[in-house]
């Protein structure tokens, strides 16, 4: 299995700022178990640089720390006698000593979980604007970059207007898990069917798809990632949780209610025994950290928020609240395997099938990059009372794509495309657009092997 995957874009892009001129401030974000560490250390081999991982400790430790590791991996001994507590002394005088030692040579700054850092001393942001405005932007010698897994951190004290650092970064990077043709390049040896169940149940986040083992069947490793309560999996969920908000118990309400179908803020207020005025509140905090995300019915349509439905984003939250949360007491007196068999089993392959939905609407743009379509395209799915379409392709060249997705066996494509006619009827084509037909399906039926609007999943994990 690869321990490096994927972030071709990313790293040409610090490859390219290390490679210029000039000095380059990057910030580098995303939500936690995503990459960015790794990012960080793929770009720093065979670079001069400083990598420090910012800690929950006081800040005279925490610059110590940095001074000594500085000391260490830039071979010089000077940095770890200085004595200071303060970041923007410690880090000038690395910059310092470095350009009298290697003039013209470029060092790398890599300051992790910075949220930690600055929750421990406010004033290393004003410092580091200190830095870079008066001495490291006109040296041309600095790759400054700074990472956190607090998205609203990073939004707010590194990359908001009220930030000391606004408007002062060259680039930025808001990591995002790996989409499906990604996550498979982690389990080469597993079937597409199985690195796409693998995808449906941890996703694109690079530490999740590191826990499974493509040596070992699907069966396996959900017994034994998901429901043995020594892996990492299987405390995962509380533990983001426990990390990231202040009151877990409402929040595990909520993920569970969504996991069983609830979907408008009446159905998730009434599952989760919550009251309404509280749950706008919850559901933002999901929603900001990337858990939950808003559905909209796509028609072409300004959404009302009358329409809006809420779902887990997250494939491994919603795996778990699905199969993990409401079987813990059968998991702990019955054992793995049981709860697996009797209890998860007879529904996992339903379930793959609505996730099969959310992995065509993502290849869906491939799919037109595939085939040459330039124009711009919003995808989504639609429903309404009449109806429901699974994959809905809003193209600006006036054209709609509507799509139906099958994980089972299809035993009649006309059937299937009778049944997309007749939903297709009742969508409502505001636009007038030309209504095009696609099909999704885990294997492509014989009688339509010659039919482009038939994708099967080796197609889409065909696409680049």
């Amino acid at each position: 299995m690869p321990t490096f995957v994927g972030r071709r874009a990313e790293l040409a892009l610090l490859e390219q700022v290390y490679e210029a001129e000039r000095s380059a401030f990057i910030p580098i974000y995303g939500r936690r178990r995503v990459g960015k560490s790794e990012l960080i250390l793929r770009f720093l081999e065979g670079r001069n640089g400083v990598y420090y991982l910012g800690k929950q400790s006081p800040a005279t430790l925490q610059v110590r720390e940095f001074l000594t590791e500085a000391a260490r991996v830039l071979d010089m001994p000077i940095l770890a006698e200085l004595r200071t507590e303060d970041w923007g002394q410690a880090l000038r005088t690395v910059v310092q000593q470095w350009s009298m030692l290697k003039p013209g040579e470029k060092i790398v700054l890599a300051l992790d979980e910075f949220q930690w850092i600055a929750g421990a001393d406010p004033g290393v942001v004003s410092a580091l604007q200190e830095c870079w405005d008066r001495h490291w932007q006109r040296a041309g010698n600095v790759i400054l970059l700074l990472c956190g897994s607090y998205i609203g951190f990073m939004e707010r004290d590194v990359l908001g207007e009220k930030s000391p650092l606004f408007g002062r970064r060259t680039a930025q990077i808001h990591l995002q898990p790996f989409g499906y043709l990604e996550a498979a390049e982690f389990h080469p040896r597993w079937s597409v069917a199985d690195r796409a169940r693998a995808y449906f149940l941890v996703g694109g986040v690079p530490q999740y798809l590191l826990c499974l083992s493509d040596g070992k069947s699907i069966a396996s490793n959900f017994k034994e990632q998901l429901l043995s309560e020594f892996a990492p999996l299987y405390h995962e969920p509380t533990f983001l949780l426990r990390e990231e908000l202040r009151e877990v118990a409402p929040y595990h309400a909520i993920l569970f209610a969504l996991a069983r179908g609830a979907g408008t803020t009446a159905e998730i207020a009434a599952a989760a025994g919550l009251p309404d005025r509280s749950l706008h509140y919850y559901l933002q905090q999901l929603t900001d950290l990337g858990y939950v995300r808003r559905r909209y019915p796509l028609d072409g349509n300004r959404p009302s928020p009358k329409q809006v439905r809420f779902a887990i984003d997250d494939p491994l939250l919603r795996a778990w609240f699905r199969f993990v949360f409401p079987n813990t007491s059968g998991i702990r007196s019955g054992g793995a395997d049981t709860a697996y068999k009797e209890r998860i089993a007879p529904s996992l392959e339903a379930y793959f099938g609505t996730c099969f939905e959310r992995l065509c609407r993502e290849a869906l743009p491939l799919i037109y990059a595939h085939e040459g379509i330039t124009a711009a395209a919003e995808v989504g799915e639609f429903w309404n009372a009449e109806t429901q379409i699974d994959v809905v392709g809003l193209r600006n060249d006036n054209w709609t794509d509507l799509g139906e997705c099958k994980w089972g066996t299809v035993r009649s494509p006309k059937a299937l495309a009778n049944e997309l006619d007749h939903r297709a009827r009742r969508y409502p084509n505001h636009r007038g657009a030309t209504i095009g037909r696609r099909f999704f399906t885990r294997r492509k039926p014989s009688a339509a092997a010659n039919d482009p609007r038939w994708h099967s999943l080796e197609d889409l994990y065909a696409l680049q």
